[in-house]
């Protein structure tokens, strides 16, 4: 019986969408990873150094939760990706439900997992010592079960998802707030042969989501059907059709359609930001606001002119293996291959950082500078924000390097043209979204 929780957001955050009896690992041979494969130095801050959000009182990160299928089993939820983190005005680090998760290295947790696992440091003797060092474990009878069945069928599954995963290796590193789009999905699900394309995004926010069904979803509006997306993210997560749990799919669904952006939580000066509404006004309405001509609608690629990969990844064989799909108890419909990018509302986009589909500006002020000049190399994951170019600090973290395959900085040209004192008007007026 899956675990339910009286609010939503506690759901969200830990609650599971019928990954773990598919997918999900052993808790109790999960929590020993750590001890046996990280560095001595780095052992006490355990699964921390990905990136993974964690709460006082909990013993697993947020976004993945611990359900018994025969044993524990810990899995993962949308919120692992879109709950994410800031440092706030009081220099006290805050969660932001719903928004990206910038300091997640999703790659950097998979590489460790399946070299751990995949290691001579992975046996059955050395993680059921270290799960009695770490106490509340195993009895004897457990401990056997564990030594003779569920360890072992472990390494093998772990093992094959790395066979799965290769295509990682041969590509530019994800860095923190980014993974596929829809590479795993296309192999692991659709069984398509990976094809050599390339679709690392920028994780994206989930929050007022009502006012986007029936537009462009995905970065290149592949969808246009909100409940479509949840189901297929549910399956992308790991989920079957035969484990997936629809009702709590579609709570968190009912509830992200309805949840607010977060808002700025620094001081906004008022004047700046209504002389910056009558240029937002003029140059972006038409595409993000929602009553713009183009709002939600998909941009063609030579409009818009940003990094054309993730558009060429997803492929019309893409969306034929899912309208094929007819292992579940629904069919999908809506999916369809576009030729550019949607335009986004942009309501919370202070909380957004970094920018473009790809996350190839570092901050709004950036994006407002002609592509040539934007920076070309710049730092991803910290949780500091900078409140006057408006974006995550990019002085520390993970390299982010803008002439890796996939990485270009060009594009949305929209802007670039303002006088100075325009642009720092526009970017006040986008803090009150």
């Amino acid at each position: 019986m899956p675990t339910r929780y009286a609010s939503d957001v506690d759901h969200f955050k830990y609650g599971s969408i019928g990954v773990e009896a598919a997918q999900g690992l052993p808790y109790e041979v999960w929590r020993t990873l750590p001890g046996l494969c990280l560095p001595l130095s780095e052992r006490a801050g355990g699964f921390s150094k990905f990136g993974f959000q964690w709460e006082p009182g909990h013993a697993t990160p947020v976004g993945m939760p611990v359900e018994t299928e025969l044993v524990p089993r810990i899995g993962v939820n949308c919120a692992m990706c879109h709950v994410g983190r800031v440092e706030g005005p009081d220099g006290v680090s805050q969660l932001i439900v719903g928004a990206p998760n910038t300091s997640l290295n999703l790659q950097a947790y998979l590489r460790f997992l399946f070299s751990c696992v995949g290691s001579d440091r992975f046996t059955a003797d050395a993680v059921l010592a270290e799960n009695a060092r770490l106490g509340d474990g195993l009895n004897a009878v457990q401990r056997l079960f564990y030594r003779t069945l569920v360890i072992p069928q472990m390494k093998t599954a772990i093992a094959t998802q790395a066979r799965e995963m290769a295509f990682m290796e041969s590509q530019p590193d994800w860095g923190p707030g980014r993974a596929p789009g829809f590479q795993p999905v296309k192999i692991q699900v659709l069984s398509i042969p990976f094809d050599g394309t390339l679709d690392i995004v920028d994780v994206p926010s989930l929050w007022a989501m009502q006012s986007r069904d029936g537009k462009g979803l995905h970065w290149d509006g592949a969808n246009t059907s909100l409940h479509e997306v949840f189901l297929s993210s549910g399956i992308g997560n790991g989920a079957t059709g035969s484990t997936i749990d629809l009702p709590s799919l579609a709570r968190n669904e009912a509830w992200l359609r309805a949840l607010p952006p977060p808002p700025y939580p620094w001081p906004i000066d008022n004047a700046q930001a209504q002389a910056g509404k009558a240029i937002y006004v003029a140059n972006c309405a038409s595409c993000h606001d929602s009553g713009g001509d183009r709002a939600g609608q998909v941009i063609p690629l030579r409009m818009i002119g940003t990094d054309r990969n993730r558009v060429d990844a997803f492929t019309p064989e893409t969306a034929q293996g899912f309208a094929a799909l007819a292992d579940y108890s629904w069919r999908y419909k809506g999916f369809r291959k576009t030729g550019g990018y949607a335009a986004a509302p942009l309501d919370g986009i202070w909380a957004r950082a970094p920018y473009l589909h790809n996350g190839s500006v570092p901050t709004l002020a950036a994006l407002l500078t002609p592509p040539s000049s934007r920076p070309s190399r710049f730092f991803r994951g910290s949780p500091r924000y900078d409140q006057f170019d408006v974006g995550f600090s990019a002085d520390s973290g993970t390299a982010f390097d803008t002439s890796q395959p996939g990485n270009a900085a060009t594009g949305h040209d929209w802007g670039t043209d303002l006088s100075g004192p325009e642009k720092r008007q526009l970017i006040e007026y986008l803090k009150t979204l």
